[in-house]
């Protein structure tokens, strides 16, 4: 196979990626160990996450006129892609807690359903809890008002109920 060939199917497979994705991270990861780079990516195959690291250019050519070309504005030095598909920032929340504590690992960008968010926001939106825990925790908002006016239209039915029923006998 030529060597254009061969690049062209890598471009191919991240443009593949590109389109199953709803958010992508781009992160420098020059100076992590062996160690730390094995246990990164076993936390981003359990969070549904493709992370690989691929030459700036061919990620440069798949992202023309797609979504995600803001990004090719941080395409520089040696760059890791963080590809996100079931939840949109799961890849960003995984990426989130290894920045803090693996100092040569830094996040570059990131887009999201469409939107171009910086280093800075990225590492904002990775603090955001899962969809599922914010619904439930929406939920317990309004079940709580709700548990609690009901106990005391109880109480108020006990009390209400008690002197009715005194008054009877």
């Amino acid at each position: 196979m030529a060597k254009i060939e061969a690049k062209q199917v890598v471009v191919n497979e991240i443009k593949d990626k590109l389109e199953r994705a709803q958010g992508v991270v781009l992160v420098s990861s020059r100076g992590l160990t062996v160690a730390q780079d094995t246990e990164m990516r076993r936390a981003m195959r359990e969070a549904g996450v493709d992370f690989k690291v691929y030459k700036n250019t061919m990620v440069n050519f798949a992202i023309k006129d797609t979504p995600f070309e803001p990004l090719a504005s941080q395409l520089e030095g040696p760059t890791a892609v963080a590809f996100s598909y079931d939840d949109a920032t799961s890849g960003a929340r995984v990426l989130d807690k290894f920045v803090s504590s693996i100092e040569p690992l830094t996040l570059k960008a990131g887009v999201f359903e469409g939107t171009y968010y910086d280093a800075e926001d990225v590492a904002k939106i990775g603090k955001i809890p899962p969809r599922e825990q914010l619904l439930s925790r929406l939920l317990g908002s309004f079940q709580s008002p709700m548990a609690s006016f009901a106990r005391v239209v109880k109480e108020i039915a006990k009390k209400n109920g008690g002197e009715t029923a005194e008054a009877a006998e």
